[in-house]
């Protein structure tokens, strides 16, 4: 009966295989990690070892005979993700020592793409990168906090490569623009990003773009800083208010900070109630009266974030500008959100695979792409922007994810800086252009 069950519900039937061959337990071993990684990139770290017995047909007291726990198979899904990355630089780096006739566009875009793949291929780990791993697990913790170090040395090196032969501008920082390249490209293995689109696709577009930049006239820094869009910008900024700071005696104001640093540090699925209480100094019981539900707590950090972002993108959006100055303009208020905001930013993560963990991030990513695509049909229209692009929606899924610099950049350089970046690397281009 729980044969014909399985086999209903499209699975295959659960069996013991405690006495298999040492062959055939390495097989289902990898089975099962590609189970996992496959339910852990579509449903997130909620995915418990029942579902990936399910879903891989055997029973969960099997799974036990190839790994002792949930932990273990986080372990090795990212332990394999970082090899491949290692790999791949390791390759890149020992091809940059031999004789190559491809040209250093092509050079980063090869980079670019087999950094990419990796992420596609590895969805799962990609996500579990972004957060800590479980407190209790000090070897994932200790795997999600290492950096890809082979792929970005590759990609300096590369690049250093490129600006020897004269293709990359000589005022452009190389170690950052490696940085900013190889996490574009590790982006790539979010579903959002890539919709439909092989990882290659997306990937070149990027480069592209990075290289290339989209205005087709450059802009430069003091012209783009006086524009109306620029001033809109700042207006929104100015009316934004950051609880992080919230005074202990408000305890519902309070929670919500605590809860935004426990939820973008760790993500918000393995994140408990308790965790919450135990960090804000309160219990476990006072938090549900405070909050309600973690969803609920959830929805209520998230719908904050989303309405000062959004009031941001409207101003600027109906600000007397043209489209490059408004592209300018709302890479400012993303660098700004970043700043102000970073927990969010990292709990917005979990909703650039296809299932969330809630309904609603209160950012919509839909409204954004159409806004998006709207306003980049307008400059190229106006001869503004030029892109070879297979469509205006995976420029548009490109352009957003450009929009927001990686935090640790931001970081290092602060946020004028930070801008100055995204402008070399999104509108005016990093390689020294044609005359």
């Amino acid at each position: 009966m729980a044969k014909a069950d399985a086999l209903a519900k499209g699975r295959r039937p659960a069996t013991d295989r405690s006495d298999q061959s040492g062959d055939d337990v390495g097989t289902r071993r990898t089975e099962i990690l590609q189970t996992a990684a496959s339910l852990i990139a579509s449903s997130g770290l909620r995915t418990s070892l029942q579902e990936i017995a399910d879903a891989a047909g055997i029973l969960p007291g099997s799974l036990y005979h190839h790994f002792e726990s949930k932990e273990a198979i986080l372990v090795e899904l990212i332990r394999r993700y970082q090899e491949d990355l290692d790999r791949i630089g390791r390759n890149a780096q020992a091809r940059l020592d031999q004789a190559d006739s491809r040209s250093a566009y092509e050079k980063i875009v090869d980079l670019g793409s087999a950094i990419a793949n990796c992420a596609v291929q590895h969805r799962a780990a990609l996500q579990m990168s972004f957060y800590e791993g479980p407190s209790t697990d000090p070897e994932l913790m200790a795997l999600t906090r290492q950096r890809p170090n082979a792929i970005q040395e590759a990609m300096l090196q590369t690049l250093r490569a490129g600006r020897w032969s004269g293709y990359i501008k000589p005022d452009i920082d190389l170690p950052i623009l490696a940085d900013r390249i190889c996490q574009t490209m590790l982006q790539v293995g979010l579903d959002v990003m890539r919709h439909n689109s092989s990882g290659d696709q997306v990937a070149e577009l990027l480069c592209r773009i990075i290289l290339q930049g989209l205005a087709i006239r450059t802009p430069t820094d003091s012209a783009l800083d006086r524009s109306n869009a620029i001033s809109a910008a700042n207006d929104a900024i100015k009316t934004w208010a950051d609880d992080s700071t919230a005074d202990p005696s408000d305890k519902a104001a309070h929670v919500r900070a605590v809860a935004r640093a426990e939820f973008g540090r760790k993500g918000y699925e393995v994140t408990t109630i308790r965790d919450i209480a135990s960090a804000a100094g309160l219990g476990t019981g006072t938090v549900y009266r405070v909050i309600g539900s973690k969803d609920e707590l959830l929805d209520s950090i998230m719908r904050s974030f989303g309405q000062k972002v959004e009031a941001g993108w409207v101003s600027v959006l109906r600000a007397d500008a043209t489209p490059m100055e408004k592209l300018d303009a709302l890479c400012w208020v993303n660098v700004n959100a970043l700043d102000q905001f970073s927990d969010e930013f990292r709990i917005q993560l979990a909703w650039m695979r296809q299932s969330p963990p809630t309904a609603n991030p209160g950012w919509s990513y839909t409204t954004r792409l159409r806004q998006m695509k709207s306003l980049l049909s307008e400059g190229i229209r106006s001869d503004e922007i030029y892109i070879d692009a297979p469509s205006t929606a995976m420029l548009a899924r490109c352009v957003i994810g450009l929009q927001w610099i990686p935090e640790n950049i931001l970081r290092a350089v602060g946020k004028r800086a930070a801008l100055v970046h995204t402008r070399d690397t999104f509108l005016r281009g990093v390689a020294v252009r044609s005359k």
